[in-house]
This record gives structure tokens, C-alpha cells and sequence, in this order.
């Protein structure tokens, strides 16, 4: 009966809209307004109430009327349609209406204010986070705002796909602003708020809204007045800030004055300690109103008919690039191709890994002659660094273009022989690949470049064979232009000759190395004449010699007097493999002006547009490193030495480790994988593999990092402030990935102090398996009984799963691993010491466990070669050596120590002699 009703009504209704206008307009007159003269107004002036005026106000009241039906009928439609279809409209005021009613809101409110003082007031205090869609938005700009829902949410789904951005799934939220189809207009103010005058910020990648109300007003719960600030505003990509979750790179907010006071924020769940201030704060599961991860949309473009869908993140991610804010100065120490050094210089990628492979060769060279301190306290400090200070960032970005892990135990070759530079599509650019007769370097950047090239020549090749490492011929004069002010000019032979012969060749003036090129040039070619060849690669491809000439470059400065017997040089380079580098302008070479930073001008900058770049100690760090890398015979030091010094403690005090805790809610292992495991099984999901480094080191620094220190550690090759906003995503998101792993919200796990500003485990909640490993080393050095030191030493050995941060590729978890290696290494050592007497066999097992570890080691194999031949197994010490001797000769065809092999000869003399007696 309803249902007929309302049929009835609405049919009715439709009748009375179609047919009232015609009615009333056959009723004045078939559509036509009469005229009216002159007289007959004036006599509707003596008598205005006739008839006809009557009838004329009446048929005026009747279209009054039907026109309120028809604004009724519109909202109640526009009112269904929008709770059914969920679309909203927008209604734009002409301009000179908008002013009007501006004013007249503006009057009242403030009349309103100042009437109602004590209930303002009341309203306000009541409301301790208004929402931000009624913060002074202006009328036209106001979008109606969905409530913020979790991740399953579809309106949100919906409202990403429609602006083509990625949304991150919000937080729980409490402040959101109200679902309304038309906007809130009671608290539209007069005059902007304060902090409505502020500057405004370019959004770059890595943004969101709590990082930049921290990084630009201190505080990153005030992120909701740059949300109500900006929220409406339409950006120049035609979208504008509707969702507090979801900003574009490129666009520009409107930063609130540093001074305004910030908005309160909800209660955290456990409130931090009495001047706690923990920068990493911005946590979905402590602040229930924080924006979501730092995740930013790609800026989109308006929607067009048959446009491509924009890429996922997903879908992007392997080619990520990091911008520079356009405000903030230019600090960033990595780029696409190269790296920033202090010193107004610039390495390229490739440089940087062949400096990388030379320091890797440094790392296993230094394990092969490490002493086993057996009575050394444990420690949590790392091995100290064989890297110069100038080139340990160098090292960090080649190990990662490298793609060299913490446990990595070969040696690294790079891809690009000699790397100098990079080209215009910022390719590596290899100096034997480079076409033309050679190269004249000429400008500021000159003597930076030769430096650079230097050490881009000397590096390649270094942990390979001989044969293929390439040789240097330059003068006395010009090393001593390139090396530090009063820096001995030697090649690299630490006897400190300045002429060593075989990889830099240094020699007295431009005559000599000139000379010197010139007798290679010929003996090469009297070489490929004798096997019948036209170049040194064809002739090196072949495999019936034993003659492989190296790639060899001459580096002088120029000299007027042997221009043609350069020149005479330059014209063999492909044939002969001969390179020439003119540290000036040479007439008959590419000359490339370079600046100071390794930017290039010259005819041909497709071909090198930047050159490497280098500074003096840099040059001279890599020299010191090439020189101490060298395969030559080394004298080695004999265990049964009694002239052999006595192993050293590290400097390093030892860092006290916390006690175990058996009924510590997470177990995390860094000895080998980095895991986390609680009471429910292994943590799989949900932490990101930032967040497992970021453990992974506090772990190493029980006493803690500050933030800045693990920006440092885990993102070197990225901007430090966007590497701070990856460390404190990393650190938000272990503290939710465990408290749900353990099922407690209370926990930190990762606590932070403020009296020192870093962060560190906390050892109530936290337990590691290398503090377990190095209390139970440092139990083993302090106790007296066998017994139990073989015990603790056994626990030790049995908690060292891997190296530390295993398939990490992070520098700094280098030289942690070296030292707890070497520390498992003594481990193992003392545990052969104790079981030889009675339990040979073990003893060698024990210390074949320990060669697995780092089959180079030295004194390793001194030892089990000694427990061989005190058991007269003269062929278990010679398959001892030889193992060894096959493991160096991977190691940059390096030999065992003369120390070594006299190890090895005492104990094949007593067996000889005594099977001489036999017979």
C-alpha cells in the first residue's frame, strides 16, 4: 500500500511540475506580457490595489512557489543520489556572490565569538583534535572527505584508482574529517591562522607528511596542520590533497610557522619516560593518527581516454632514483654513476669497484697473516679496517656496486678494465676501450683526472694474474706533481725503490720514459712478427706461448722536443696495446678540458662526459694499498718461533655483552642470516630487510647508535636525510613486526635513551646469539679449568652459525665479521690446544673446522701441520701444504710464508731420518 502511495504521490508531483508552467503562462496572456502606456501607470499609481494588479501578484506568488518545488525536489534527488551512487557535487558561487557571502559568514562568526566567549571556549577544549576539513578551507577548494578506513577498505581503494596514486593503508585513525556532502562552513575565520604565513616544500621521493612536519617544524605530530593547510588545494599536476596518506613528488605545501603550537595528539598507549624524545616516534602502533610508511605516489597526470595505467611501485622499483631537493644544499654523496668525495672530487661506479676489489684482496691478505691471541677477552668491536680514511666511503659504494656480502671470501673482479670516467649516457667508460690515438688532459681538473686514471689503471687487474695486469711508465717529476707534498716517489715496492720494474715504472725525466716506450713498441712488434700476428690481442688470444704483454700506458707531461716520437708512439696504440696520456695539450691528441669536478668540454663529449677525479691522498691511499696487496716472498712468522712476537689484544676495549635471558620474548640470531624467532616459531613476514640490518647492528653496539650513526652504517651511498627517514621507518616497523610476533604491545624491543640519543636492544625483551657467543669466550679466558674452558669454548663454536650478517652486502658488517671470526678462529685454536695431548684426532678436526672458516689463515695449517707430524704422518703435512698453496694461489697467485714452509720441513725430517735408520 506504501509502495502504491508513493507511485501516487510521484506521479502526482510530476504532473504538477510539467503542467503549472504553461497553465500560468495561457492565464497572463498565451505566453505574451501586455504593455502598459504611459497613462496607464500613472493611474495604477492613484489606485495600485485593482484588480488586475491583484491578479498579477497572485500569478507572481504561483511561480514563486513552483519554483521552491522544483529547488525541493532537486535536493531531495541530489540528496539520493549522492547516498546511492556515493558522488558528490561541488557548487561554485559566482564571484561576487562568494565575496558577499564571505563577509556576511565572517561578521557573524565574529559577532558570534564575541557574544559567546565562554562557549567558544568550551567547544574548542572539547574538541582536542579538530578535524582538519574545518580548518579554515577555503569554499571553492573543499573536497568532500571519506573517512579514512584500514587496508581492506573499498571507498579507499576506490579513491586511489580514481587519482591514479598509490595509497598507503592508513593507520587507525581518530581525527579524520566527517563524511559530508557540502562543506562544513562553521568555523571559517576571518582572518588566516597563524600558521597559514609559513614557507613552502617541494615533495621529493621518501616524503610524507610526519617526516617533513619533523624535519621542518621539529615536531612530526604536528602533520596534521600541513595537512589542513594544504588539504583542497589544487596542484599544478590538477590534484590536490585529499588523503593525508597519499602526497605526489613534485608537488608544493605550504609549511605552518615553526612557532605555532603544535596539534595534541591522542595518548600513546605507553607513554615514554620523563624526557624521552625518541626521534624514530612516528609508529602506527604508538600514534594512532600518523600518515602510513613514506611511501609517494609518482606524480600522475589527469586522466585521458585509452591512457597506459601508471606503474606499481612494484613495477618501478628497480629503477629508483633519488632527487635532490631543490631548497636544501646539495649533499647527497652518490648519484647514478659516480661518488662524491670530500674533496671536491668525483669517482666513478666503476672506480669505485675496482678500488673495492683491491680492498677485498687487503681483507683476505690481512686474515692470511692474522695471529691467534688465545688469551684475548672477547669483544664486540670490529676488526680494525685496512682502508685509508680517504677511501673507506669509496669502499662502501664499490662493495654494494660489487655485490660483495659480509662472508664474501673471494676475490672481486670488475666488470670495466681501467674505468676513468663515465660517457654521455653515463656508461662506464674504459680507458682501452677508448677510440683515438690517446688522450691530452688539459683545464683545472687535470691533474685530478691523472691522478684518478693512475689509479684506475694500477687497480685493474690486482687480483688477477700477472699477466694481465697492466703496466705504468711516468716520471719522477710528474708522481711527485700527483702524490702529496713531500710524499717519497716510489713505485710500489715497499723496499722504497723508484723503480721497480714490473707494474709502475718510474723513471728520471720525459727522455727516459719516452726511450722506454719506444723499446716496448719495438719489442712487441718484433713479437708479432715471430708468431706471425698484427695485434698484441690476437696474439694474446692464442694459447701456443708463453709471452702475453700487458695493456701498457705511458703518462707524461708534454715536451715540445719528442712531440714526433710521441706521436710515433700514439699511431701503434691499437696494434701494440700501447696507451699514451698527456698531462697537457699535445698537438695530434683528443684534448678534454676538464673542470674540477670531472666535468668534460671537448669535440666529442658523447664519448666522456665526466672524468674521475682524485685528490692527492687519495692517489696515495691507493698506492699504499696496491703496494701492501703485491704477491712477493714474505718471510711469514714460525709458531715455534721463539723469537716471534707474542700476539697482541685488539686496542678495542671489550664492550660489555648482557647476560642471557632465557624468558627474553625475542630471539635473534646474527651469526650467519640475520633471523628473529619468538615463542610462536621464526619471524617471516612483515619485517623489512632494512629492519633486519638495523637489528643486526644494534646487536653488534649493545651500548647503542645514535640515529644518524645507523643512517650512516646501513644507507651510504644515499642522502643522509632520506637515509634518517629509511632508519626510522626501519626501526617502526621491527617495533610492530615483533609486538605482533610476541602478542605484547608494550614493548619496545628497540629502546631509545635520551640522555646519549641512541637507540640500543633492550635486553628484557632482546636476546642475541652473539652475546651468547662472546660471554661464553670471555668465560673460557678467565677460568683455570680445562673442563670448563673446553665447555664454554664447545658453546662458543656451536653459536657461531655463519659470518655475522651473512648475505648482507653492507660495509660496515665487514670488519665486524672479520673480528668475530677471528675471535671463533682462537676459539677453535685453544680447543686443538687442549685436546692434542690425548685426542689428537679431534684436535686436527678442530682446526680443519677453523680452515673452512677462512682457508687462508696461516697459522691454521702451521698448527695441524705440527699435530701431523708429532703423529709421524709425514703425507697428512704434505697434503696440509698443498692445500694451502692451492688456496693462495687463488688469493692473486700468492705463496705460503718461508715461515710456513719451514713448519712444514720439520716435521717431514724426523720421518725422513727415521726411515733412513730402517732401511
Amino acid at each position: 500500500m506504501a509502495k502504491r502511495v508513493s507511485t501516487a504521490a510521484v506521479h502526482t508531483l510530476t504532473a504538477v511540475l510539467a503542467l503549472a508552467p504553461p497553465a500560468l503562462l495561457y492565464q497572463v496572456g498565451l505566453f505574451t506580457v501586455p504593455a502598459l502606456s504611459t497613462d496607464q501607470l500613472r493611474a495604477w499609481v492613484h489606485q495600485p490595489l485593482t484588480a488586475g494588479f491583484i491578479a498579477m501578484l497572485g500569478y507572481a506568488g504561483a511561480w514563486a512557489l513552483w519554483v521552491l518545488l522544483v529547488a525541493a525536489v532537486t535536493d531531495h534527488a541530489h540528496r539520493y543520489l549522492a547516498a546511492r551512487l556515493r558522488w558528490h557535487l561541488t557548487l561554485h558561487l559566482p564571484g561576487p556572490l562568494q565575496a558577499l557571502a564571505a563577509a556576511l559568514l565572517g561578521t557573524t562568526a565574529v559577532t558570534t565569538a564575541a557574544a559567546l566567549p565562554a562557549v567558544a571556549h568550551d567547544h574548542t577544549a572539547a574538541d582536542t583534535d579538530p578535524p582538519p576539513a574545518d580548518r579554515a578551507t577555503p569554499i571553492r577548494d573543499a573536497p568532500a572527505q571519506p573517512r579514512p578506513a584500514g587496508p581492506s577498505s573499498p571507498r579507499q581503494i576506490s579513491t586511489a584508482t580514481s587519482t591514479t596514486a598509490t595509497a598507503v593503508p592508513p593507520s587507525p585513525t581518530t581525527d579524520s574529517a566527517p563524511h559530508a556532502s557540502l562543506p562544513v562552513l562553521n568555523r571559517i575565520s576571518a582572518h588566516p591562522p597563524p600558521h597559514a604565513r609559513g614557507e613552502k616544500v617541494r615533495v621529493v621521493a621518501g616524503d610524507n607528511l610526519w617526516d617533513l612536519a619533523a624535519e621542518h617544524l621539529g615536531d612530526a605530530t604536528r602533520w596534521r596542520e600541513i595537512f589542513a593547510l594544504n588539504r583542497g588545494h589544487r596542484q599544478a599536476n590538477g590534484y590536490a590533497l585529499t588523503n593525508p596518506h597519499t602526497i605526489h613528488v613534485g608537488w608544493k605545501l605550504t609549511i605552518p610557522a615553526h612557532q605555532a603550537a603544535p596539534a595534541p595528539a591522542p595518548p600513546r598507549p605507553e607513554p615514554p619516560a620523563a624526557g624521552d624524545s625518541d626521534p624514530a616516534a612516528p609508529e602506527a602502533e604508538t600514534t594512532p593518527s600518523a600518515p602510513s610508511t613514506p611511501h609517494i605516489s609518482p606524480a600522475p597526470q589527469p586522466s585521458t581516454p585509452n591512457a597506459p595505467a601508471p606503474s606499481t611501485p612494484a613495477e618501478t622499483t628497480g629503477a629508483t632514483t633519488s632527487t635532490v631537493h631543490p631548497e636544501r644544499p646539495h649533499t647527497e654523496p652518490y648519484d647514478e654513476t659516480g661518488v662524491v668525495l670530500p674533496t671536491r672530487g668525483w669517482i666513478s661506479l666503476g672506480l669505485a669497484a675496482a678500488i673495492a676489489a683491491v680492498a677485498t684482496l687487503l681483507r683476505l691478505q690481512r686474515r692470511r697473516h692474522a695471529r691467534l691471541a688465545l688469551t684475548t677477552a672477547a669483544s664486540t668491536a670490529p676488526h680494525p679496517a685496512p682502508i685509508p680514511p680517504p677511501l673507506a666511503h669509496v669502499d662502501a659504494i664499490g662493495r654494494r656496486h660489487l655485490g660483495l656480502t659480509s662472508n664474501h671470501q673471494q676475490l672481486a673482479h670488475p666488470t670495466v678494465p681501467a674505468p676513468i670516467g663515465v660517457d654521455g649516457n653515463g656508461t662506464e667508460v674504459s680507458l682501452f676501450r677508448l677510440p683515438g690515438s690517446g688522450l691530452a688532459l688539459h683545464g683545472e681538473g687535470a691533474v685530478p683526472a691523472a691522478r684518478a686514471i693512475l689509479a684506475a689503471v694500477l687497480a685493474t687487474g690486482a687480483a688477477g694474474t700477472a699477466s694481465v695486469r697492466p703496466v705504468v711508465v711516468t716520471t719522477a717529476d710528474l708522481l711527485a706533481q700527483l702524490l702529496p707534498a713531500g710524499r717519497p716517489v716510489m713505485g710500489l715496492d715497499p723496499d722504497g725503490t723508484a723503480y721497480d720494474g714490473e707494474r709502475l715504472v718510474v723513471l728520471a725525466d720525459a727522455d727516459a720514459a719516452v726511450t722506454h716506450a719506444e723499446e716496448e713498441m719495438t719489442s712487441r712488434r718484433r713479437l708479432l712478427d715471430t708468431f706471425d700476428t698484427t695485434t698484441v690481442a690476437d696474439l694474446n688470444a692464442r694459447n701456443d706461448h708463453a709471452e702475453t704483454p700487458p695493456p701498457y700506458v705511458l703518462l707524461i707531461e708534454p715536451a715540445t722536443r719528442y712531440a714526433g716520437r710521441v706521436q710515433a708512439i700514439a699511431t701503434h696504440r691499437s696494434a701494440l696495446d700501447l696507451r699514451l696520456i698527456v698531462l697537457g695539450p699535445h698537438d695530434g691528441l683528443p684534448t678534454v678540458e676538464i673542470t674540477r669536478d670531472g666535468t668534460t668540454h671537448s669535440d666529442r663529449p658523447h664519448l666522456l662526459s665526466r672524468v674521475s677525479t682524485m685528490s692527492a691522498e687519495g692517489l696515495a691511499a691507493v698506492l699504499a694499498m696496491l703496494t701492501d696487496v703485491q704477491a712477493r716472498p714474505e718471510p711469514g712468522v714460525d709458531i715455534d718461533d721463539p723469537a716471534a712476537a707474542t700476539p697482541t689484544a685488539p686496542t678495542a676495549a671489550p664492550c660489555p655483552v648482557p647476560p642471557e635471558n632465557p624468558t627474553a620474548l625475542v630471539h635473534l640470531r646474527v651469526l650467519g642470516p640475520v633471523t628473529v624467532t619468538t615463542a610462536a616459531g621464526p619471524v617471516t613476514t612483515g619485517m623489512r630487510s632494512g629492519s633486519y640490518t638495523v637489528l643486526a647492528v644494534l646487536a653488534a653496539h649493545p651500548a647503542g647508535r645514535t640515529l644518524h650513526q645507523l643512517a650512516a652504517d646501513l644507507h651510504p651511498d644515499v642522502n643522509p636525510a632520506s637515509a634518517v627517514k629509511r632508519v626510522r621507518t626501519d626501526i617502526t616497523t621491527a617495533r610492530r613486526v615483533l609486538r605482533t610476533a610476541t602478542g605484547h604491545d608494550e614493548p619496545m624491543f628497540i629502546v631509545f635513551d635520551p640522555a646519549t640519543g641512541r637507540y640500543h636492544l633492550d635486553p628484557q625483551t632482546v636476546t642475541v646469539d652473539l652475546w651468547h657467543m662472546l660471554t661464553a669466550i670471555n668465560h673460557a679466558t678467565t677460568s683455570d679449568n680445562d673442563d670448563e674452558t673446553l665447555a664454554a669454548l664447545r658453546r662458543a663454536t656451536d653459536l657461531y652459525a655463519g659470518d655475522f650478517a651473512e648475505g648482507h652486502d653492507h660495509a660496515w658488517a665487514v670488519d665486524y665479521a672479520t673480528s668475530y671470526r677471528h675471535q671463533i678462529l682462537t676459539a677453535y685454536a685453544r680447543i686443538a690446544e687442549i685436546l692434542e695431548p690425548d685426542r689428537p684426532d679431534r684436535a686436527v678436526a678442530a682446526l680443519e673446522r677453523a680452515t673452512d672458516l677462512d682457508p687462508v689463515n696461516e697459522e691454521l695449517h702451521q698448527r695441524i701441520m705440527r699435530i701431523h707430524g708429532r703423529q709421524q704422518r709425514p703425507d697428512a703435512v704434505r697434503r696440509t701444504l698443498r692445500r694451502l698453496e692451492e688456496r693462495l694461489a687463488d688469493l692473486a697467485d700468492t705463496e705460503p710464508s718461508q715461515a710456513t714452509r719451514r713448519v712444514a720441513e720439520r716435521q717431514l725430517t724426523p720421518a725422513v731420518s727415521k726411515a733412513g735408520r730402517t732401511s
